[in-house]
């Protein structure tokens, strides 16, 4: 399909930080080194008028926008742009409000295709507004690609487009962490001479989702330091909680670090105490499994977290808000002979064979292909992740 031209709807793109934003650079420039003539149509989101430019092979135009409204852009280019777009396919990411209003406008018969990323969490008064505007452009979308088959099954919205339903798994770049260069193992080392083990690892925006007063609690039960990768709203809790339950003295909060792949290196395991189906997939478990390191998450209902690094398989599923089944799963990790070898092993394995940035993009244009050849994309019924472990 070298000669197919794709369009990607994005809200923003990189430098502009966000995960789906992230996402799209990294499907995007999988697919243009594959062949296809690839771009981005997106709402700049810096002040300033719209910007061309061309990102790793994909032609990138960056729309200026006149205001913001809560989550909508206003941005008078937006409609006009859609309508000169000429391409084989459509590729929407949503959430994306002000594209799906956009497309509503401009009526292009172009191929629709939409990657979910998730459903609206948090404000559900205005997604609820705003729910018969999307089923309108529904309407016209040949595939939703969902990025686990377990978050599907939660999600409501989709239920009624289950002909039009593929998984399409988030994928990323993993050179870095399969085969780690000479100074990030060095830093490794450094890491763990560093911080008395064993040596545990967390990742993410200091925010309530993520669980990390569970990985402090669960820390008052298990040997060894807790290291915080991230900042945000929730570190002075999470300070007093670490001094509260008495590990203060056990967890480093590292804030923003250069690389993390040494951290994933020198940990005995990557915790992943999320709480809510706010986090969807979780990508950084990928990063992790790939360094071979084992993951400990949990069974977020309807999340795709337990179906990407899958309990007693590539690493250990807790229930929700249990810190001492966290603490156990920690402590089986290094009583149990063979355990964690067998995990890390594993976790690499998967992580190439379903999570590599190539991969997903040859997925991608293989459903491209079933949309425009007009054949069935509907996957497989979708089997569901057990919840936890013993």
């Amino acid at each position: 399909m070298s000669n197919l031209r794709v369009c990607h709807l994005g809200k923003y793109y990189p430098p502009a930080h966000g995960g789906i934003e992230s996402h799209v650079r990294t499907l995007a420039s999988a697919q243009a080194e594959l062949g296809p003539s690839v771009e981005v149509l997106c709402v700049n989101h810096e002040a300033g008028p719209t910007r061309r430019d061309r990102d790793a092979g994909v032609e990138v135009t960056r729309l200026g926008r006149a205001a913001k409204a809560s989550k909508l852009d206003v941005c008078p280019e937006l409609v006009p742009a859609l309508r000169r777009v000429e391409a084989d396919v459509l590729h929407l990411h949503v959430p994306n409000p002000t594209m799906i209003l956009a497309l509503l406008r401009a009526r292009v018969r172009t191929p629709l295709v939409v990657t979910y990323h998730s459903d609206v969490i948090k404000q559900k008064v205005l997604g609820a507004l705003f729910r018969p505007l999307e089923r309108l452009v529904y309407r016209q979308v040949r595939a939703i690609l969902p990025t686990s088959p377990t978050y599907a099954s939660g999600s409501s919205f989709l239920r009624p487009y289950g002909d039009r339903l593929q998984v399409l798994p988030h994928g990323i770049e993993l050179a870095e962490y399969l085969d780690p260069s000479q100074a990030d193992r060095e830093a490794a080392e450094t890491l763990r001479a560093r911080h008395p083990g064993p040596l545990w690892m967390g990742c993410g925006r200091l925010v309530y989702y993520k669980g990390f007063v569970n990985a402090i609690r669960a820390l008052s039960r298990v040997p060894g330091t807790l290291v915080l990768i991230g900042e945000g709203p929730e570190r002075a809790a999470l300070e007093a909680e670490a001094k509260a339950v008495g590990v203060s003295d056990r967890v480093e909060f590292a804030g923003k670090v250069a690389r993390l792949a040494p951290y994933y290196l020198a940990a005995d395991a990557f915790w992943f105490p999320s709480n809510a189906r706010s986090e969807a997939f979780g990508l950084v478990q990928v990063e992790a499994m790939a360094a071979g390191c084992p993951v400990i998450n949990t069974a977020i209902p309807h999340s795709g977290v337990a179906w990407v690094s899958r309990h007693d398989k590539e690493g250990l599923t807790v229930p929700l808000d249990d810190p001492g089944a966290l603490a156990d799963a920690a402590n089986r990790l290094i009583t149990e002979p063979g355990l964690r070898d067998r995990l890390a092993a594993a976790a690499r394995v998967r992580a190439k064979a379903e999570f590599d940035h190539r991969v997903m993009a040859r997925r991608s244009l293989d459903i491209y292909r079933c949309v425009l050849d007009g054949g069935a994309v509907a996957m497989a019924p979708m089997r569901a992740v057990p919840a936890a472990g013993p």
